[in-house]
């Protein structure tokens, strides 16, 4: 067993991850092996255009930005986004590419220290050589590299790894291959999927059952529990599967981090949403067919990891304004269990949850009158959902599950359903970026 750590020094995640990667490789005695590629390379073979960050809706590219600061505040790594970000790094990766295989990996690390830290133009000759030669490298061994990176040898070298890399399945950065003997290799991608990658080197198969580890996925222990601790509210709508698998984990994040009174169940209608912030109306269809491919995968994967089941329903999407109304209708106390119900009906039943008579079954089932079915077409219903949408809006929101916790210094948002970890630590003290 090896593992395969792919990487270009303009992504700032794959930067967080080369700062761990090699710690949970060595713990679990597992050889890990540098695979730089070019990322632009890679979103134009895969018809990602100039990759996601150039189609990001305003929102989202700011919660994106702030997204890779928290990440970095609960790793203790220093980030700091260049004003050139992002840099051409074909030069850089080409010149690592020169040097002797046993110096990349100081190589790497000094490299990324120059980009991500210091702010440094690594487009720039002069600026990789003093980075190289921070990391250890020789007069010689620099001279060679950089007199390599326009050759033929070097631009084909690159190519020939994006090429790999692609025909493995990888669509970002940072990726994680785990090469396993005797089975088919095993795709993880994100540098906060770094604790699954420990699960997979400690035995866990994400296709096939649940991991026998599950360790922190930042490596630290969570911040105390507040004496008074914030309010949190969990933004979702039926429709998507990521808010789904949200939902089968928030009673007990918020119970562990003693807010279970202060968690508050927010319905929205993702679609009108989605039109208002400018995103395609099925994010997973818009998607390259690798990175689609990948993230349906996930969502078996998550399930698994959280020991929850899971079945793609037949009927996707789903017109969910009717249930949406109904979970407005049933009120606070209701509204929990209400939501969990039809959640389980459309994401592991496969139910029509937009047909009334399923809706006053689940209804029943949850505790709640069946009767308010037959009030969610009039316009004062219709209108506490439009009102909850904007609501959703106003506090930034711009896709499902979010998370928005009211704690000092905030609200804070979190979007996605792998972002749980971040709201726990919020709700117990931590106070992000």
């Amino acid at each position: 067993m090896h593992v395969e750590f792919w990487f270009d020094f303009s992504c700032p995640y794959a930067y967080l991850a080369s700062q761990r990667v090699e710690e949970i490789c060595t713990a679990a005695g597992v050889p890990l092996v540098l695979q730089p590629m070019l990322l632009g390379g890679v979103f134009r073979l895969t018809g990602a255009g100039d990759g996601p960050m150039a189609t990001l809706s305003p929102p989202k590219a700011t919660h994106n930005t702030r997204d890779m600061l928290r990440w970095a505040d609960r790793l203790g790594v220093p980030l700091r986004i260049p004003a050139a970000h992002p840099m051409r790094t074909v030069r850089a990766l080409r010149t690592l590419l020169g040097l002797p295989e046993a110096r990349w990996p100081a190589a790497m690390h000094a490299l990324y220290a120059a980009y991500w830290q210091a702010g440094e133009d690594i487009t720039q000759a002069t600026v990789i050589a003093a980075a190289l030669a921070r990391a250890g490298c020789s007069a010689d061994e620099i001279a060679t590299a950089a007199a390599g990176a326009d050759g033929d040898a070097a631009k084909d070298d690159l190519r020939r790894r994006t090429d790999q890399a692609v025909a493995l399945g990888i669509f970002g950065a940072p990726a994680m291959v785990v090469h396993r003997d005797g089975a088919a290799p095993i795709l993880l991608w994100g540098q906060d999927r770094l604790h699954w990658l420990a699960a997979v080197l400690a035995g866990w198969d994400p296709d096939v059952g649940a991991p026998p580890i599950t360790p922190a996925a930042d490596g630290r222990a969570p911040a105390p529990t507040l004496a008074q601790p914030p309010t949190v509210d969990f933004w979702f709508d039926f429709s998507s599967p990521f808010a789904y698998l949200a939902a089968t984990q928030m009673g007990a994040l918020a119970a562990r981090a003693g807010a279970a009174a202060g968690l508050r169940w927010r319905p929205m209608l993702l679609g009108a949403l989605f039109r208002d912030v400018g995103t395609p109306d099925v994010p997973l269809f818009a998607m390259p067919e690798a990175k689609r491919a990948y993230v349906s995968r996930e969502l078996g994967r998550w399930a698994k990891w959280w020991g929850v089941p899971f079945r793609f329903p037949s009927r996707f999407p789903m017109r969910t304004i009717a249930p949406l109304r109904l979970t407005l209708l049933a009120g606070d106390d209701d509204a929990p269990r209400l939501a969990e119900r039809i959640f389980r009906a459309y994401w592991i039943e496969d139910r029509d949850i937009a047909d009334a008579a399923v809706l006053r079954e689940l209804a029943a089932d949850a505790g709640v009158d069946p009767g308010l079915v037959d009030r969610t077409n009039e316009p004062g219903v219709k209108q506490v959902l439009i009102d909850s949408t904007a609501a959703a809006r106003a506090a930034g929101v711009f896709g499902a599950p979010s998370c928005v916790v009211h704690a000092p210094g905030g609200p804070h948002l979190f979007w996605g359903q792998d972002r749980l970890e971040l709201v726990e630590a919020a709700l117990r003290g931590w106070s992000p970026p």
